[in-house]
């Protein structure tokens, strides 16, 4: 016996040792951000909002997102995942506190004896047995450490959950708006088209000079802004449709938004920390991630060491029911148990090794996911600036196409001018410009929610 208690043992120091030979998951990585966002604009140094959305200063569009809040369905689910989580670390937590249990038992047998006279007997038993590892290395904190922050990546998935609503609530409000402008202006559009079809039915009508190729042009043109008018009115309805089910809403289509796109009267400020990039609620959740994939990487190391249990147990088998509660007839025990495993044909290695490459790969997927954060944030920087220009050549655009588009027209009634095709030409250009500065205005309003969706959230506050 002695013998075999020696080599018990230095098989266990030799598995133990064989731990410490497992590399040190990493639990967190720096990555290296730039001091300021390189496309920030200059010059824009006023108050900023606390709050992303009030940025807007659009009552229609902070109704939308509180509603969208209020009773979306997909928010709800991450609700009850992060409640499931946060159970989870709360169930988790008894690995390391003693487990009690209660066992009753009761018999009876019948020996027939051959010819003799039969014997009978009763036995009963009332246990209440107890057991606790003792956490020598940390194993079980290690674990516990894992599940509490399985719970933070639910946190932070809800916190994202939550960010992604009201962004996307923000924008199908403005799509809404911008849909029922596109129909607002297909059916300016379509009235204009035929009050020229009327001049030039009637010039034709009047023998003035104008012929049947005027009237075939004016005619198609009516009918192509007719087919205008009705595409409008399916992208409204489908703008309005993608709004309602954001909010909880039957997609009936028969919601109607503000007449104006909101304002962005502030610019994005300058020198925009960095650091701000914290807060994103997905970068958030790849540090608890990461933190998760180190701890149980340490568990899987410690698992290879050996474990020491505390047992006890008290009870009273007895052959007469009067007795079960009877104190005289109580019976314990109390044992240690050590356990060491020697052999399971590289089981617990690799399982160490395994949990360290989960590790790394918790590592280059937080690498990856900052990368394209930074990317979202210099892009939307970058395009902020662009629409902003693109804006004011629009407008200009737009301003004298209305002009040509009034002096074609009145060129035209007048004799001055008799081609008909100049007047088609200058009311589509007419239309194309307005129809390009809705769109635009809407794309400048996406990218900025889109730029808050990188930072994650406003332009101020910090991550905690």
């Amino acid at each position: 016996m002695r013998g075999v208690t020696i080599v018990t043992m230095t098989a266990a120091a030799l598995v133990s040792c064989e731990a410490l030979h497992v590399d040190s998951p990493r639990e967190r990585l720096e990555v290296s951000a730039p001091a300021t966002w390189q496309a920030a604009s200059a010059g824009s140094d006023g108050r900023i909002s606390s709050g992303w959305i009030s940025e807007f200063s659009d009552a229609g569009l902070t109704r939308s997102v509180n509603e969208a809040m209020a009773h979306n369905q997909d928010l709800k689910a991450a609700s009850a995942r992060m409640r499931q989580a946060k159970e989870s670390s709360i169930a988790g937590k008894s690995r390391t506190r003693p487990r009690v249990a209660a066992g009753g038992s009761a018999g009876f047998d019948v020996d027939e004896n051959g010819d003799g006279a039969a014997s009978e007997s009763e036995r009963y038993g009332l246990s209440l047995a107890a057991s606790w590892e003792a956490d020598l290395w940390g194993r079980l904190r290690d674990l516990n450490a894992a599940d509490d922050a399985d719970y933070d990546e639910a946190r932070a998935d809800y916190r994202g959950a939550r960010l992604s609503l009201a962004g996307n609530a923000a924008k199908a409000w403005c799509n809404l708006i911008t849909a029922e402008q596109l129909l607002e202006l297909a059916y300016s559009t379509l009235d204009s088209n035929e009050r020229v079809l009327r001049a030039v039915e009637r010039l034709f009508k009047g023998g003035a000079g104008q012929g049947a190729l005027d009237v075939q042009l004016g005619r198609t043109n009516v009918a192509s802004s007719q087919r205008a008018v009705k595409a409008a009115q399916l992208a409204r309805d489908n703008a309005a449709r993608a709004y309602e089910v954001l909010t909880g809403r039957y997609p009936s289509g028969k919601t109607w938004a503000s007449r104006e796109l909101p304002e962005l009267k502030r610019g994005v400020p300058a020198g925009l920390p960095a650091d701000l990039i914290e807060r994103r609620p997905d970068l958030a959740a790849a540090r608890a991630r990461l933190f998760a994939s180190a701890k149980r990487a340490d568990a899987a190391r410690k698992a290879m060491l050996p474990s020491v249990a505390l047992t006890g147990s008290t009870g009273t088998p007895v052959g007469d029911f009067s007795n079960l509660l009877n104190p005289a007839y109580l019976a314990s025990s109390v044992a240690a148990n050590f356990a060491q495993t020697i052999y399971e044909g590289g089981a617990l290695s690799a399982d160490a090794r395994g949990a360290l490459a989960a590790n790394e790969v918790a590592v280059h997927a937080y690498s990856q996911a900052a990368l394209e954060a930074f990317r979202e944030v210099e892009s939307a920087l970058g395009a902020d600036a662009s629409l902003a220009e693109q804006e004011t050549y629009l407008v200009t655009e737009v301003e004298q196409a209305a002009l040509a588009q009034k002096q074609a027209a009145r060129d035209y009634s007048d004799g001055v001018n008799d081609d008909i095709l100049r007047v088609l030409e200058s009311q589509s250009r007419a239309t194309n410009s307005r129809a390009g500065l809705i769109r635009l205005r809407n794309e400048r309003l996406q990218n900025r929610i889109d730029l808050h969706l990188a930072l994650g959230g406003d332009f101020r506050t910090e991550a905690k």
